[in-house]
Parts: C-alpha cells; structure tokens; sequence
C-alpha cells in the first residue's frame, strides 16, 4: 500500500543544512496498522507528510496505493490524495465556524458529489463514530474526544484506502485516547483500512501490528 525506498530529507539554509530523514526503507501492505515513534525532532511528522504527499523527500521514491506520484502535476497530486488518504492530526484542525456535519463534509466538497449526497455521506460518517446525534452542533461545544471523531469522520467520510494519524491521542486524557484507538482498530480490522500513525505513547503503539521507531532522521527498529 505504501513503499519507501531510500527516503531522505534534507532541509537547507545558506549557512546550515538539516538532515530531517536518512534513507528510509519501508512497506507497509494493505491492511496493515503500523505505529511510529520516536523523540521530538526525530523526523516522525516528516515521514508522515511524505507518505500523505503533503511533503517531497529530498532523495528516494515513494509508491501509493501501487503508484507513483513522482511525476504528477500539483492538481493530479491534490486530486490522487483526496482519493486515497485520510489524515487525523493532534490538533483537530477542526473549522470553528462550521457544524460537525459541514466540517465532516469539507473533503468531499473536492469530488463530484451532489449535496445531498454529501449530507448523507457525512452523516453515516458521524454515526460510525458515535456523533449522529451531535451533527448540528460546533466545535466549541465538543470536548476533545468528540472532536477527535469528528476528525475521524471527516478523515474517513470518503472511504480512504489509506488513514496517516499525527498523534491521534496526544489531547486526549486515556480515557478518550482509548476510545479513539479503539475507533480505528475497529476501521482497521472491519473496512481493512491501512493505517499509519505518529504517537508518543507506548501502550497506544502496542495496540497495533507494527512499530518502528525513528531516532536523529534514521530508522533504528
């Protein structure tokens, strides 16, 4: 589902230049959850933005979903991870003036997809997460964990083949950090939903198939 070869990224200034990653080799096949960790700095969020396209590496190749993006105009990239990746990150990124049911639709505003069909789409996303009854409410009325699914169903409202998690849990007391693993374990074993996340917490990596642990830009496990 997602092949790394020799992945690295460098960041460059006039006087200084940074190693971000060093020659990453990594697959990760359909169906799989694999956990990243890593110290802060240790390149985990970089990685995670090259496998969403979000970011270029600066050496190596990168195959999604069997294909490569190398060659891809910006629009046809924009279009491709729309498609195929759903993304969940610590902050929510959560749209404060919209309702739960807006913000869950936003990702299929990028498809031929009428409004009814939006609305429908995104209100079976809410009900998989357990916010069906909290559509017409906004952000600021939820509390973390809500909010947290309500990422999660706009992350999934277009049936991605693939979810990339930036610290899913990192807001979340335990309570509400198990309650969103246990969302995406359900994803990953039930819709064979192939995911990847950044976390710091040990006991939320052991709950998935794979860990492999960054340190100073370079795979160490």
């Amino acid at each position: 589902m997602i092949k790394l070869n020799k992945i690295s990224k460098v960041y460059r200034t006039k006087t200084i230049e940074t190693t971000a990653l060093n020659e990453i080799d990594l697959h990760i096949p359909k169906g799989e959850f694999l956990s990243i960790m890593g110290p802060s700095g240790c390149g985990k969020s970089t990685l995670l933005n090259i496998m969403g396209l979000l970011d270029e590496p600066s050496d190596g190749s990168i195959l999604v979903s069997g294909q490569s993006i190398k060659n891809y105009a910006s629009r046809e990239t924009s279009k491709f991870r729309n498609q195929k990746l759903g993304f969940i990150f610590q902050s929510f990124h959560l749209i404060p003036d919209l309702s739960v049911l807006d913000n869950v639709e936003l990702p299929l505003l990028y498809r031929n997809v009428s409004s009814k069909d939006r609305k429908q789409m995104a209100s079976a996303a809410l009900e998989s997460v357990g916010l069906a009854n909290r559509k017409s409410h906004f952000p600021s009325q939820l509390s973390g964990g809500q909010k947290q699914r309500v990422a999660i169903a706009r992350a999934i409202v277009g049936n991605p083949e693939i979810i990339l998690a930036d610290e899913p849990t990192g807001n979340l007391d335990s309570v509400m950090g198990n309650e969103v693993m246990d969302i995406l374990t359900k994803l990953n074993t039930q819709n064979g939903t192939t995911i990847v996340m950044v976390t710091h917490d040990e006991s939320m990596a052991k709950k998935t198939h794979r860990l492999v642990r960054l340190y100073d830009g370079s795979q160490v496990a």
